[in-house]
């Protein structure tokens, strides 16, 4: 699977797991370059505390547009060292 955003792959793997439609793409396999440490946190009731990466490519910036779990609850404990994406970055084989 290859993450994509403003023309430039962000991440690529085959080892993705998906969980709600999302794919997580391990933190090995993204290119770190591109990915800003952000503020922004979220909870969910199960996955537990997100944080956010801001994307930066090409000049342009994607704010908040990917997440992960650095201490997920016990339920989601794969999706550790995972990465996942929004706004506008394609996912595709």
């Amino acid at each position: 699977m290859k993450a994509i955003w403003n023309g430039q792959t962000i991440a690529e793997s085959e080892d993705t797991i998906i969980i709600e439609g999302n794919h997580y793409f391990p933190k090995s396999d993204i290119k770190e370059e591109f990915f800003k440490s952000s503020s922004m946190h979220t909870h969910c009731p199960w996955k537990g505390d997100a944080s956010y990466y801001t994307l930066s490519v090409n000049g342009e910036e994607n704010a908040d547009a990917a997440w992960y779990y650095p201490s997920p609850k016990e339920a989601a404990v794969k999706i550790k060292d995972y990465v996942a994406f929004w706004k506008g970055v394609e996912v595709v084989k």
